[in-house]
């Protein structure tokens, strides 16, 4: 525990004297000055985990810290709960904050360790995916499609079309067509990432049959991105 992340945040609240921190010793105090203070308790996490947001030139990111807060329901536009109204925030910035030579993705399939990416690499790949993106006519609110197994192509994709303000949605290699036409179909997406196939069981599973269905059927796909897995040469015939 004294190596826990939760340790070093009771640390900081009670070196910074919060309001009420001061019985605050383990989880069980922690945890009822939360539902106590929610007020000060997420501020107090928005700053440990040095969420980066929005400069908007005053002492704190938001207009407030949330409102709703007590509501046990689920959320509503109005009545809450909402944390940190006024914030803004992109998903990828914060996790893509660092830039070294640590290792950030390490995959592993079936046939082992596979390929590893330090933080560097992954935001020097994400930065290519995401210009493409652009290039592509991809903005903010358009949607972006994965058909994808869990890969670091997966990741790099969801955080390329992040970075940009685009929307990001999946699913797993192991839908059939009519699952992946129920999910993509409702949101129309204007690029589409896949595989040509996976590996389950020992065997090698064919992705490009189903791809092929689902591009035919949603009309507003642009563009095609066909990840080599399985293979060093997908068979990319009949895919536009």
């Amino acid at each position: 525990m004294a190596r826990a992340n939760v340790t070093a945040f009771i640390a900081m609240l009670r070196d910074s004297a919060a309001a009420g921190t001061s019985n605050v010793t383990d989880m069980q105090s922690l945890h009822r000055w939360s539902v106590e203070r929610p007020t000060d308790f997420w501020p107090a996490v928005w700053r440990f985990c040095g969420v980066v947001s929005e400069d908007r030139g005053t002492a704190a990111a938001w207009d407030a810290v949330g409102y709703g807060l007590d509501r046990m329901a689920p959320p509503d536009p109005e009545r809450g709960p909402t944390w940190f109204p006024g914030a803004r925030l992109n998903f990828a910035e914060n996790l893509l904050r660092r830039t070294d030579d640590r290792a950030a993705v390490v995959s592993w399939n079936e046939l082992g360790r596979q390929r590893v990416l330090s933080f560097a690499e992954l935001d020097s790949e994400v930065g290519k995916v995401a210009a493409a993106l652009v290039a592509e006519g991809v903005g903010v609110g358009n949607r972006v499609a994965g058909f994808l197994p869990n890969i670091p192509e997966t990741l790099i994709a969801m955080l390329a079309t992040a970075t940009i303000g685009a929307v990001w949605s999946s699913c797993s290699p192991d839908f059939g067509a009519s699952g992946v036409l129920d999910r993509f179909g409702q949101i129309g997406p204007m690029v589409l990432f896949c595989a040509d196939g996976y590996r389950y069981a020992g065997k090698q599973i064919d992705s490009l049959a189903r791809v092929r269905e689902v591009r035919a059927r949603i009309p507003g796909i642009r563009r095609v991105v066909v990840i080599p897995y399985v293979g060093d040469a997908p068979a990319l015939h009949g895919l536009p």
